[in-house]
């Protein structure tokens, strides 16, 4: 079987959990069948990768006609070649590319999805106009495509209520993100190293540390985080890897954040460029919880990345969040309605306190994290899954 794997993100170009998702998926997935991948970018000296970027004469349009333009090349290299059987494309991003190569190959196309734009509003910031195509292609795609994988039960739900109208439920099937728990050793075996990375990074191991890691977006809920670390009174160092902002209106809200609590004297450290693989575990290693305050998540691979580091999570109540951090085993999972924003704020900063009240509960919590990360969401079984899922379209498509 040969699949056809798109995607905006992919190594070194990866910025968020749908990066990370496929760079990990391609990767499960090439011992069972052969895998080229077709991403945007810069040109990738990996065997099997094409890279393609904005034409020249599109620098400066909006940035969603400049992704349909990689999508148009992506199409055509695609179909330049020996077919393959089967595309499976992720994100908008990505999602015209796989059907316009779908249709021209007569192949079937598998999209995965990571986020959906109706339960994204404020992408109007970033996108401007743009949103209005990145909707408009996203539900073109949920439409015509021939299987769709939801990576939790609730994207699985927020699916059928956004696009009930074009989607039937038969073409749909859950299946997690995943991790490997053994990429994350070394944020256990490694203290010492670990600690003097962290030390370059200007935190100190030697204090009890809450980390966030994400890119500043509304949707990862960080606004809400500045604003319940006010509240706490607990000496705790507080770690923000957060880098790529949405758009300027939102650095600079996180900015202005930051700068308040540091003018409280409050004890942040934010990291605002991306972390290396290594940087990630060697700041995970030296924590003591993961804080993910989400407004909207379909799974979050970044809390099973914490979960790989034994580190319990305190996250939000919303998407797929508690398909993995379970409340009160491996973590502590936190209500959130737009409704109610303040209470929010208030119930995080009490959740931060709670969380390094006992030591030992804690430590408790992120080894059954380990556990359940290592059992339940390895990249193997997430790859055999998608492979049966590839075997049972092709089959049908015939």
């Amino acid at each position: 079987m040969k699949v056809s794997i798109i995607t905006k993100e992919y190594p070194p170009e990866v910025y968020g959990g749908a990066g990370v998702h496929v760079t990990e998926l391609a990767k499960a997935l090439k011992p069972l069948i052969e895998v080229g991948v077709y991403c945007f970018g810069e040109p990738r000296n990996q065997p099997g990768v094409t890279a393609f970027s904005s034409p020249d004469d599109l620098i400066d349009s909006n940035s969603a006609l400049q992704t349909l333009a990689i999508d148009l090349k992506i199409a055509h290299s695609i179909n330049s070649g020996s077919s393959p059987d089967l595309i499976h494309s992720h994100t908008w991003y990505a999602n015209y590319a796989g059907i316009l190569a779908s249709k021209i190959a007569g192949v079937p196309h598998v999209l995965t999805a990571h986020s959906l734009e109706p339960l994204r509003p404020w992408k109007r910031e970033q996108l401007a106009g743009g949103y209005a195509i990145s909707s408009m292609v996203e539900k073109d795609a949920y439409a015509s495509a021939d299987g769709i994988i939801a990576v939790s039960h609730a994207m699985k739900n927020d699916i059928l209520e956004c696009y009930s109208d074009v989607v039937d439920p038969k073409r749909l099937t859950v299946i997690h993100n995943g991790i490997n728990v053994e990429d994350f050793e070394l944020a256990l075996s490694a203290q010492s190293e670990n600690r003097q990375i962290a030390k370059d990074l200007g935190v100190n191991p030697d204090l009890p540390t809450a980390v966030f890691v994400g890119r500043i977006t509304r949707q990862k809920g960080i606004t809400y985080l500045l604003k319940a670390i006010a509240q706490v009174v607990e000496p705790i160092q507080f770690v923000l890897a957060a880098s790529a902002p949405d758009t300027k209106k939102n650095l600079e809200e996180v900015e202005a954040g930051i700068y308040g609590l540091l003018d409280q004297e409050k004890n942040i450290v934010w990291l605002s460029e991306a972390l290396t693989r290594r940087e990630l575990m060697a700041i995970l290693g030296v924590s003591d919880v993961f804080l993910c305050p989400s407004i909207y998540e379909p799974l979050g691979i970044v809390n099973l990345e914490a979960m790989a580091c034994k580190l319990p999570v305190l996250a939000s109540r919303v998407g797929g969040i508690p398909e993995v951090v379970e409340d009160g085993q491996t973590g502590w999972l936190i209500d959130y309605s737009f409704k109610r924003p303040k209470q929010f704020v208030k119930d995080l900063a009490e959740g931060i306190s709670m969380a390094f009240d006992d030591q030992s509960k804690a430590q408790a919590m992120g080894q059954r994290g380990y556990e359940r990360a290592s059992i339940h969401f390895a990249w193997s079984r997430i790859a055999e899954q998608t492979n049966q899922f590839y075997s049972k379209l092709i089959k049908s498509y015939e």
